[in-house]
């Protein structure tokens, strides 16, 4: 525009007119220049702001982006991804109350945890579960599994809220499998620290709950609440290390895609029935998984062990000890003749007789996994928490028999 004004202006002063008809022509002209100078000094000042303003706006863009994903993270570790999600998309998810909703419950328990955790300092304690919640949380969220509760060295997980999951009850069969075969990849990670081998067991519960946020306007969370908790608990409670109990609402929702290994009935605490419980070993279809550890073989042994044993009462130990002897024995059972035998699936707690004061100073503890065997009347035994004196003095005996 300017090469074009220049360009007028000469051709003015190459016209054969007096002065002050050019003077006058060039009048407007310059009116022209001054006002076409004034609006490209304010394009270029506006260039420059909108560059300054797209600049601001992108590094406040990057800004907020950090502080969300900061934010995601930080409360990702307290909240599970699809409660803290389900949060962000509808702020009105904070008001308290809640929902009956149909999900699978899934309760797990590290066996033998607070016998074990009294042997080591804190710091390893901490270090072993922290080791250990790694691998199960990431197998737990590849499932789409809801992490309610870490109470201790327990997990309380749900499938099918807050958002819904027409196959949950597959899917919580499927994690907890997958969650017993990951405790190898565990155990291996504590014997190159020098900590202890862990064992877990699993509950799995289908029932119509309340979900929802409970609590106070202060504080409150996001929480399963019902009868169905707490039934959950009691299978759990029935489990040894390595094993999987089901709910008679899971195997009918599961249909005969699972591998049922041995099925009970039991009277859970509070009960007014029995209740049936099945042991789960795989699961086919869609999955097509199945438990991968295996108790080892029982060892005859030449000479029997003797013990003293008494039968744990709830939180309690029963007022008389009885007698027995090891008849059979493994890394993680024993064929015990019991001087009166027990019901199935009852804790032990026994001691070593005919030893040192340091060894019988030493209880361990089992839960009965199977009645009377053999004429002798003896019942089979899960260790569920033995120390390292009792288990070196059993490896020496186990030794003794393979030879």
């Amino acid at each position: 525009m300017n090469t074009d004004l220049e360009a007028l202006k000469n051709l003015i002063e190459q016209l054969n007119i007096t002065d002050e008809k050019k003077k006058v022509i060039r009048q407007p002209i310059g009116k022209i220049e001054k006002a076409l100078k004034t609006l490209n000094f304010k394009l270029e000042r506006a260039l420059k702001e909108k560059t300054t303003l797209s600049t601001l706006l992108s590094r406040t863009s990057e800004d907020l982006e950090k502080s969300s994903e900061l934010i995601k993270h930080m409360f990702g570790r307290y909240l599970s991804t699809e409660v803290m999600n389900s949060l962000i998309d509808s702020p009105s998810a904070l008001e308290l109350g809640g929902e009956r909703r149909k999900v699978t419950i899934m309760m797990t328990d590290l066996r033998g945890f607070t016998s074990l955790s009294e042997r080591l300092k804190p710091e390893q304690v901490v270090q072993m579960l922290n080791a250990y919640f790694e691998i199960m949380v990431d197998v737990i969220l590849e499932y789409n599994g809801t992490i309610n509760e870490i109470i201790g060295d327990a997990l309380l997980v749900i499938f099918g809220a807050p958002q819904d999951m027409p196959d949950r009850v597959q899917k919580a069969i499927a994690c907890a499998i997958e969650m017993q075969n990951a405790m190898a990849k565990v155990n291996d990670k504590n014997r190159k620290q020098g900590l202890p081998d862990l064992e877990m067991g699993i509950g799995l519960n289908e029932s119509e709950v309340i979900v929802g946020n409970i609590g106070s306007s202060k504080r409150s969370k996001y929480a399963v609440v019902g009868s169905g908790v707490n039934m959950t608990s009691r299978i759990e409670s029935y489990t040894v290390g390595g094993q999987i109990l089901i709910s008679e609402s899971v195997r009918q929702e599961a249909g005969d895609i699972l591998r049922i290994d041995a099925q009970r009935d039991v009277i859970p605490k509070g009960a007014e029935k029995p209740l049936t419980i099945y042991e789960v070993g795989g699961i086919a279809g869609h999955y097509n998984l199945a438990l991968e550890s295996k108790d080892p073989a029982l060892y005859t042994l030449k000479r029997q062990i003797p013990l003293g044993y008494t039968v744990l009462e709830g939180k309690g130990v029963g007022k008389k000890e009885h007698k027995g002897s090891v008849i059979r024995l493994s890394r993680n059972r024993a064929e015990i003749a019991l001087e009166e035998p027990v019901g199935v699936l009852a804790n032990l707690k026994i001691k070593l007789e005919g030893v040192d004061e340091i060894l019988s100073a030493r209880p361990f503890y089992g839960k009965v996994i199977e009645g009377a065997i053999n004429k002798e009347q003896s019942q089979l035994v899960r260790f569920t928490s033995v120390p390292p004196e009792v288990d070196a003095y059993f490896q020496a005996y186990l030794q003794h028999a393979a030879s």
